[in-house]
């Protein structure tokens, strides 16, 4: 009886083990083929089409070199008006790729109407909002993200829309930004049954209750996903050493930003395409946003150059860590007060005093008058200090105009030794005259013997020369 007994139970545990085995490669097999299904389902679907980005901003605000760098290409090339350009994207995972759309929308005000070509009725839930301003001039930051949210409200408010549509676009804008969960928190909240999210506590019991945003959050809805870029933060170096920038200013410009942010329910990230600062992060992130696809990156507020805030992790206590660091300066005054655009003094220049030229026609009038005066009476034209030079006259004219030889041009021409004698002889005869008639009180004796003496040196000087201008030809 006892072995009876015995090979009963040994049967019986074999086939309970047996059994177990088959239990748990059933198990195991429903796991994997729960996991190869769910991998089925998801490479069917594929990346949606007709998705698009619109970037508004001031010109010079870095729109067409932030999308030239999405877009990977090197050399931007600006347009006017409305552009429109495409990024691809890739999903490795699905191996599937589709084409995002890109419009931008020209910086000046008068182009202004052209967004309905972007922007339109069929087209709403399909479009992302990319608001970008420029840290090169911080001044007019708050301004121009003020500008362009009421010209896109502006816009909103004359789309063919029902309040119904509206309505819905802005509760999912709400549970966006409620829904947001910090990366890595994702297990916790499957593991413990609870979905906590950063600004909106809630549990599986409440999950149906009516969403409670915290202050001055979502106040100006406009049932659009929103990016707040700020471009080209390699400036901050050039303001800290030009304008005298600290920590503080670009505290205080970050917390008006982000409070901004927080009333239009938008992300925001400071980019630098010089120094490749968060343009990949950018790109990974609009992914995300549009089509869903995993981001695994937390908010980055430590460096002041490269800032990243997920839409949905902000709210007003992290804010106030920005304000603890503001000693002297108060995060409620007026931005531009704070932040005012530098008065640009010009420095002086030294210019050359220009000359005016004399017409030609006039100057050869002029002094054709001159020359006939000096022919009617030679001995006065020779003797007047007042002669009216012109402006436009070389000092060979002047001294011409003295009776004087001239410095320009005093080589005398070959066989033309006439009339440089006539230019020595007046010379003299004009230093003779200014001699005596500067000492009226002199005897004529003495006048009429200097006279002699200097024309009987003159006759030798002639003499001479033309004696030495005889021997070189005679040679």
């Amino acid at each position: 009886m006892g072995s009876a007994s015995d090979m009963m139970m040994s049967s019986s545990s074999s086939s309970l083990a047996k059994m177990g085995k088959a239990t748990s490669t059933d198990e195991a097999d429903n796991v994997w083929s729960s996991i190869l299904s769910e991998v089925r389902s998801n490479a069917s679907v594929k990346l949606p089409s007709g998705k698009s980005i619109v970037v508004l901003g001031d010109n010079e605000s870095g729109k067409t070199t932030l999308v030239a760098k999405l877009q990977g290409i090197e050399d931007p090339k600006k347009g006017c008006g409305l552009e429109y350009a495409y990024v691809e994207i890739r999903d490795e995972y699905r191996d599937d790729s589709t084409q995002l759309g890109v419009w931008v929308l020209d910086g000046n005000p008068s182009h202004n109407h052209l967004l309905r070509f972007a922007l339109t009725e069929k087209s709403f839930s399909n479009n992302l909002i990319m608001l970008t301003v420029s840290m090169a001039s911080p001044w007019s930051i708050i301004d121009q993200l003020q500008f362009w949210a009421g010209i896109l409200h502006d816009h909103i408010d004359s789309l063919n829309l029902s309040p119904d549509t509206i309505k819905e676009f802005r509760e999912k804008c709400v549970r966006r930004w409620l829904d947001y969960v910090e990366p890595g928190d994702e297990l916790d909240n499957i593991v413990s049954g609870k979905q906590t999210s950063s600004n909106n506590p809630r549990n599986s019991k409440n999950l149906e209750e009516e969403p409670i945003l915290p202050h001055n959050t979502l106040t100006r809805n406009t049932g659009l996903d929103i990016v707040v870029v700020v471009t080209k933060t390699d400036h901050i170096s050039t303001l800290e050493r030009e304008n005298d920038y600290v920590d503080e200013h670009f505290d205080f410009i970050q917390f008006h930003v982000r409070q901004f942010c927080i009333q239009y329910g938008a992300a925001l990230f400071y980019t630098s395409v010089k120094e490749d600062k968060n343009c990949d992060l950018l790109y990974k992130y609009l992914v995300h946003r549009i089509y869903g696809l995993p981001f695994r990156t937390p908010a980055l507020i430590v460096e002041k150059d490269a800032v990243f805030i997920p839409a949905g992790w902000d709210n007003e206590k992290k804010m106030a860590i920005l304000q603890e660091n503001m000693t002297n300066i108060k995060p409620e005054d007026f931005y531009n007060e704070i932040i005012a655009k530098p008065v640009v003094t010009r420095k002086a220049v030294n210019r050359e005093v220009e000359v005016e030229v004399e017409d030609e026609q006039s100057f050869l009038e002029r002094q054709l008058t001159l020359l006939q005066q000096q022919a009617a009476n030679p001995k006065d034209a020779r003797l007047s200090p007042n002669l009216n030079i012109s402006k436009g006259s070389t000092p060979g004219d002047k001294r011409s105009s003295l009776g004087l030889p001239s410095t320009l041009n005093t080589t005398p021409k070959k066989g033309d030794s006439t009339s440089s004698e006539r230019v020595l002889a007046n010379f003299f005869n004009s230093l003779l005259s200014k001699k005596t008639g500067g000492s009226p009180s002199a005897p004529n004796s003495l006048n009429d013997a200097s006279r002699s003496d200097a024309a009987a040196e003159l006759d030798s000087l002639i003499s001479k020369k033309k004696l030495n201008s005889l021997n070189s030809s005679d040679c």
